[in-house]
Parts: C-alpha cells; sequence; structure tokens
C-alpha cells in the first residue's frame, strides 16, 4: 500500500515538472516578457509608450505571476511583488509598478511602469534599452528601503537590485 502511494506522488510530481518546463510554459514566459517589453518601449514620438500598461497587469495576473490587487497602492502606484518567478532581458522580476491616476489624490502622476530586478548577469542590455525608450535605469538600487518606504513585506534575499522607471516623468529628463 505504501509503494503505491509512494509511486502516485512521484508519478504527480513528475507531471507538474514536466508541465513546468514544458515548452507551452516557455512560450508562454516569452510571450508575458514581450508585452512587458512593448508597455516599457517609447514610440517615435518620443511622448507615448507602445502599449499601455493595464493589459499587461492583467496578463501577469492571469497567468497568477501576481496578485488580483495590489499589496501597495501609494499615490498614484500600485505595487505588485512577484509571486512566481518571471524573467525580464536575462534578470529575475522582482516587483512591478503600475502608476496611473484612477482618482484625483494630488498633484503629479506619471502614467507608465517600473520594475525591479535581481541582477543575474551583465546590466548593459537593459541600460541600452532603458537609454533607447527614455526610461531611467538605477543600477545597485536600494530595494529594501524602497520596500520599507511603501510599507511592503517582502522576504527578498541579499542581492544585487536594480530599478527600470519608464514613466512619462523618464521621458522629460
Amino acid at each position: 500500500m505504501m509503494n503505491k502511494i509512494l509511486y502516485c506522488l512521484a508519478y504527480a510530481m513528475m507531471g507538474l515538472l514536466l508541465s513546468a518546463l514544458s515548452p507551452h510554459s516557455l512560450a508562454d514566459d516569452a510571450r508575458l516578457e514581450n508585452q512587458l517589453i512593448l508597455a516599457l518601449k517609447i514610440k517615435a514620438d518620443g511622448q507615448d509608450r507602445q502599449a499601455e500598461s493595464r493589459p499587461v497587469i492583467r496578463a501577469y495576473q492571469q497567468a497568477a505571476i501576481i496578485s488580483k490587487k495590489p499589496q501597495q497602492r501609494a499615490d498614484y502606484i500600485d505595487f505588485y511583488l512577484l509571486q512566481k518567478p518571471a524573467s525580464f532581458m536575462g534578470h529575475t522580476l522582482i516587483l512591478l509598478e503600475e502608476e496611473y491616476m484612477d482618482k484625483y489624490v494630488g498633484c503629479c502622476v506619471s502614467p507608465g511602469m517600473g520594475l525591479m530586478l535581481k541582477i543575474n548577469a551583465d546590466t548593459r542590455a537593459v541600460q541600452e534599452f532603458a537609454n533607447k525608450n527614455a526610461c531611467t535605469f538605477t543600477p545597485h538600487a536600494d530595494v529594501f528601503d524602497r520596500l520599507r518606504m511603501f510599507h511592503i513585506d517582502h522576504k527578498l534575499p541579499r542581492a544585487d537590485y536594480a530599478m527600470l522607471s519608464c514613466r512619462e516623468r523618464d521621458t522629460q529628463k
């Protein structure tokens, strides 16, 4: 009886591992990353982004990578800590920020997106992306201070992190 239970558990675990490594899930990850990249890329006019941020947030929510509700909303920014692994240009995506105005709470909304990355390799590609797309790249960012400032609980390990901001204010630098 015990052998049969162990066999069933092992079989179920293999199925989960195979589904996680299937080309379908890798294609989904690439599709999500491409959607995110479009929402961060600047149009030729140098003012607007190539895609809206809201559909990107919804896609990450549907994939259960982020929660349906943000961990925090401060000023005009929704903060979403990732619940499942995802990547951005070879680095580990940790946090998505979406800045928008649904109701007026004071001055200075700057629509767009920001993200926090755990650095896994050389950041030149992300830096070049930032320069070409009117974004601000901050290497060696103190993400712990940022999360603490917005009262966001986390269990992030000590590592090298960076921030990428692609908001309206970034186009004006």
